[in-house]
């Protein structure tokens, strides 16, 4: 038995509820969890192969780390069109052509957050449009060297080690 849960937290980004169940064992569980919208992770890939990361500063953990594109959905949006304005904020670059290649959980045990990971080909340069606080900075490199930057352990952050990886491999099928 499920009883409804119990909002402990809310942000402008996401939720922290608490949910009582009695379990199988008939003894009363209490989880709390995070209630995400969903997010965008982009992969963008220069036509000359080349692919562009960004270096994101995350208060989180306090340093700066390397990662994919990436955005929080806005209420109703479509995952596209959040893939489409993210690339565009965070690296300048506008896409012909946006393509969803994977969908997966970030975190589920504690996390409700779906990532939607797209494909950003015919990529042209422009201008950046970063939110207030963020502290982002491209750093376009060839396939190789983030592949290399993937088993070295340079790159740490979820979203991207899967992107890249799951991307490496439908480049060899």
């Amino acid at each position: 038995m499920v009883d409804e849960p119990e909002e402990l937290l809310v942000t402008r980004r996401f939720r922290v509820v608490r949910h009582r169940e009695t379990g199988a064992d008939g003894r009363p569980h209490v989880k709390d969890t995070v209630q995400h919208p969903g997010a965008v992770a982009i992969l963008p890939l220069l036509d000359d192969g080349r692919v562009c990361l960004i270096r994101n500063y995350r208060v989180a953990v306090g340093r700066t780390l390397i990662e994919l594109p990436a955005g929080t959905l806005e209420p109703g949006e479509d995952p596209a069109v959040t893939a489409s304005r993210e690339l565009i904020e965070e690296t300048g670059y506008h896409a012909r052509n946006v393509e969803k290649i994977r969908e997966f959980t970030m975190s589920p045990g504690i996390l409700n957050e779906r990532m939607y990971l797209f494909l950003a080909r015919g990529l042209t340069p422009g201008e950046r449009a970063l939110e207030a606080g963020e502290q982002i900075e491209s750093l376009v490199v060839p396939w190789s060297e983030a592949m290399r930057m993937v088993f070295d352990g340079t790159i740490e952050d979820a979203k991207t080690l899967v992107g890249l990886m799951y991307y490496d491999r439908l480049r060899q099928d």
